[in-house]
């Protein structure tokens, strides 16, 4: 491929349908608001996360905090493919909510100096979607797929061949007048991204070359994260505040961002606007947040298994039952955090509580029944 068939002009992001593309990505749509959580734990992204988020997105790769080894690995592929003047294998990234995945589809389409054209896996709902997408395409841009997992039947069987040959077959007309073209696409990257990784067919998720999974924050990254973002806003904060609002962020940078500015809010209001440690905790306190981020859902969802299913093991329906709650939500929200800070375990039986969710709860911990107790 020749130098000139890749554009080298500054990223531009499209993002087609917008609106019903953000009304088919919540995750949750179907299910239940969560009482008290107020939008503040949970790592859906609200518009106005999305309108705040753009300004903090970090948009080169060494602005990028965290995720190291993800991090070094993708500038390798991304010199590699300049070097060689060609686009990028297909991507997949993975990983829980808020991490980071919609930025580093930004950040390879700067990187690479091309364009980006950002959707969902439920605003592509046929395949004459996709197509319009795919024949738009130039050499060497980038089609973001968020929430990819969730593409139909239909249009993943579509995506097939746009993937490995860089063509679609579509057909015009019906019964014996039916008939088949062939339309040669541009070679372009598809980025898909996606919250659960098991859900992906085997044929979709083979054609992918590259395969990035992000896990939850350190403490120290998510420091240097809500500093810079408390700078780029405008914001005072101490060191410690932002080491104790980091401890209680659920190793998610949406979290963070999302606990600054209601923490920012509340020191305006009620302090002289400067976040302080004593500012940090009345304003998490506040909004029911604990010192490890958990909040009233985490703590109800802890309470139903130790009360109702004496510590578990106990399966997710369950327990949804129990909360009256849509079992997507515990799973997708609740959850992951829990079994990265070990309260929560899962066993061939379903979830039971671990000592340390006993411990922060302030329950007896009986331990496992031996065989003498259970005759």
């Amino acid at each position: 491929m020749s130098k000139s068939q890749i554009p080298n002009n500054k990223s531009r992001v499209n993002i087609p349908g917008l609106s019903s593309a953000r009304a088919g990505a919540g995750k949750f749509q179907k299910t239940k608001q969560l009482d008290g959580r107020e939008k503040l734990i949970a790592n859906q992204e609200t518009d106005e996360d999305l309108v705040l988020n753009i300004s903090l997105r970090p948009s080169k790769l060494d602005e990028f905090i965290g995720q190291k080894d993800v991090v070094e690995n993708l500038r390798v592929s991304l010199e590699a493919a300049k070097k060689r003047r060609e686009p990028l294998e297909h991507i997949l990234l993975s990983g829980p909510p808020g991490l980071g995945k919609t930025s580093l589809a930004h950040i390879i389409a700067h990187e690479m100096g091309t364009k980006i054209t950002a959707t969902s896996g439920p605003a592509i709902e046929r395949a004459g979607d996709l197509i319009g997408i795919l024949t738009n395409l130039e050499d060497g841009d980038i089609l973001f797929i968020d929430e990819i997992h969730r593409l139909s039947k239909t249009v993943e069987e579509f995506i097939y061949p746009a993937m490995e040959n860089f063509e679609i077959d579509f057909v015009i007309d019906k019964g014996p007048y039916a008939k088949t073209i062939k339309f040669n696409l541009k070679r372009f990257t598809l980025i898909g991204a996606t919250t659960r990784a098991g859900l992906l067919s085997a044929p979709l998720r083979s054609r992918f070359g590259i395969f990035y999974y992000l896990d939850f924050y350190e403490t120290s990254d998510l420091v240097k994260i809500i500093s810079r973002s408390a700078k780029i806003l405008n914001i005072q904060v101490d060191k410690d505040a932002a080491e104790e609002i980091s401890r209680r962020s659920r190793g998610s940078p949406r979290v963070a961002n999302r606990l600054l500015r209601r923490v920012r809010d509340w020191a305006e209001v009620k302090r002289d606007g400067k976040i302080s440690v004593q500012a940090t905790e009345e304003a998490l306190k506040s909004h029911g947040i604990d010192k490890m981020g958990l909040d009233a859902v985490d703590r109800k969802v802890i309470s139903a298994i130790y009360e109702s299913f004496t510590g578990g093991p106990v399966g997710i329906e369950a327990i949804a039952a129990t909360l009256n709650e849509e079992p997507d939500t515990i799973v997708d929200i609740v959850e992951p955090f829990l079994l990265k800070i070990g309260f929560l375990k899962r066993t061939p039986r379903g979830r039971e509580l671990a000592r340390p969710a006993y411990e922060h709860m302030g329950y007896s911990y009986k331990g496992q029944k031996t065989q003498k107790d259970m005759f």
